[in-house]
């Protein structure tokens, strides 16, 4: 479905602060008015549109604009730097941009770096709202299908352009996969109350606030996460689904007990967490919390493959983030490509019939993606194994393994062990430099607050670590930062850290080596 489909008067997106609301009335006829305005610029089926925005209503109207134009979107991290957005706005070849009020000083350097860029959209200079109002709101006989062109996090690098094909057909009858997969999984119909704490740029939130809306629900939309003001909306708001990452479960778990049983969750249904592996017991006691509505899947920003795994599997499974089959079938490969049995640790595919996605200009990129013989078999670096029934566990990303005298080392093991302990209020491992050993294990801790950060902390938490697991796998050093490079999704930019260390031992950057 899409907007129109539904009354006009219902509320479509509000702000967690219950200041703005924007109705499903509104958000047909901008959108209308927003893609005929693009229409007239001379923008056509497969042409760019960028997004500059935190997370504002009005990125919903943006977006419904490019999917019933044949557009491509492209939301750009707002966290960059204004030369690191102008090189996605380059690279994606925007034909357009449209930018908020809080980011018009970033939107004037991308414009002056990326002057290719034919028309510019203000939300809050009125440039915006000029352009709807000269625009028609009448629906156009054909409304072709658009896709969001994604850049990943670049947590391991340079950010890549997620180039999908357009997909075909008609917003109005045709939906999306996006709709086909998540509206039966979890339940999205006009009574769902779906709560976005995350931002708008990231994949999920994007895609997901686009699912409630084709399909009858309210979004409520915060500006930014935080723990308590989460539990708030959704006690104010009776929200009965939302999307987390692992990060976020953490800091709500870690509010004093009092301030987690003030709010009332229980209008809670579904409570999807994705985009980093959770630790078991973090998981384990959300599910003590909330009751048994975690619901977990396993993607990426391409669209490989996706695998879900229920509250009720989960528990008899813990750890495993589903099996495959409904977009792409597992495979787990070793280097040579190889396909794994159940139980051995490998290259994580998914196979599909055809390639689903390319990297953006970039055709190398793409074919390191693809299996070694079967092109259609895509991985985005992650490592795990699957059991005998096909469930899937994740050990870590490729890039991220540590390799000490010739073992395999993966990082997030050690993490998901720390991360809980009292004094931790963040967690970040990754190998570094040994003369004997090839790599060493490194911790990076930013403790809790309050907590005095010394040589004594350190050797505690390397005393709790060989308590739990192998010795080997124990950090050699602890390092206290005041603060982890953590992308606004959760994900740990650990190539910050890496240059870090390679910056204060004088060696190149972790590209130049071989891993």
């Amino acid at each position: 479905m899409y907007p129109g489909a539904y009354d006009r008067a219902r509320p479509a997106v509000v702000t967690a602060d219950g200041t703005v609301t924007l109705t499903y009335g509104r958000l047909e006829e901008n959108s209308l008015r927003l893609a005929d305005h693009l229409r007239t610029a001379g923008l056509r089926r497969g042409d760019h549109v960028a997004l500059l925005s935190d997370n504002d209503p009005r990125v919903l109207e943006v977006y419904w604009a490019a999917l019933r134009s044949g557009l491509y979107l492209t939301a750009v991290n707002h966290h960059l730097t204004a030369e690191e957005a102008a090189y996605i706005v380059r690279d994606c070849g925007a034909s357009a941009l449209v930018v908020s009020g809080a980011l018009d000083a970033m939107g004037d350097r991308v414009e002056e770096l990326v002057p290719e860029v034919r028309h510019r959209l203000g939300f809050d200079d009125g440039s915006y709202d000029r352009a709807l109002a000269a625009a028609s709101p009448e629906p156009p006989a054909v409304q072709p299908r658009g896709a969001d062109m994604l850049y990943s996090s670049g947590t391991t690098g340079r950010p890549k352009g997620i180039e999908p094909d357009l997909p075909e057909g008609d917003i109005r009858t045709d939906p999306s996969t996006y709709q086909l997969l998540f509206q039966p999984m979890y339940g999205f119909d006009e009574d769902t109350v779906y709560l976005c704490p995350a931002p708008l740029y990231h994949a999920a939130p994007l895609r997901f606030c686009y699912t409630v809306t084709a399909t009858g629900g309210t979004v409520v939309l915060m500006k930014t996460f935080d723990a308590r003001e989460s539990l708030a909306a959704i006690e104010r708001h009776r929200v009965t689904h939302s999307q987390w990452v692992p990060t976020m479960f953490v800091r709500m778990l870690k509010l004093p007990d009092a301030e987690r049983a003030a709010y009332d969750v229980s209008s809670m249904k579904v409570a999807i967490h994705a985009a980093a592996p959770c630790p078991v017991e973090v998981k384990r006691r959300m599910m003590d919390w909330w009751g048994p509505v975690l619901h977990e899947y396993y993607a990426s920003t391409e669209a490989n493959g996706i695998t879900f795994i229920s509250p009720r599997e989960w528990l008899a499974r813990p750890g495993s983030v589903g099996r495959g089959g409904l977009l792409g079938e597992l495979r787990i490969c070793d280097e040579a490509g190889k396909v794994l049995p159940p139980g051995e640790t490998g290259t994580v595919y998914f196979e599909r019939e055809e390639l689903p996605f390319r990297y953006h200009r970039d055709d190398g990129r793409t074919r390191e993606a693809q299996h070694p013989e079967h092109p259609n078999w895509t991985t985005t670096g992650d490592i795990g194994h699957v059991d005998e029934d096909g469930y899937l566990y994740l050990t870590d990303r490729r890039a991220f393994t540590i390799i000490s005298g010739g073992v395999n080392i993966y990082p997030q093991e050690i993490e998901d062990c720390l991360v809980l302990h009292p004094a931790v209020a963040d967690v970040a491992v990754i190998g570094v430099p040994d003369e004997e050993m090839g790599e060493a294990v490194h911790a990076f801790v930013q403790a809790a607050e309050g907590t005095d950060a010394g040589p004594e902390l350190g050797r505690d938490l390397i005393a709790y670590v060989r308590d739990r697991i192998a010795h080997y796998k124990v950090p050699r050093q602890v390092a206290f930062v005041p603060e982890l490079p953590r992308t606004p999704t959760g994900k740990l930019a650990k190539g910050v850290l890496r240059r870090a260390v390679a910056d204060a031992a004088g060696q190149p950057p972790p590209s130049a080596r071989a891993r």
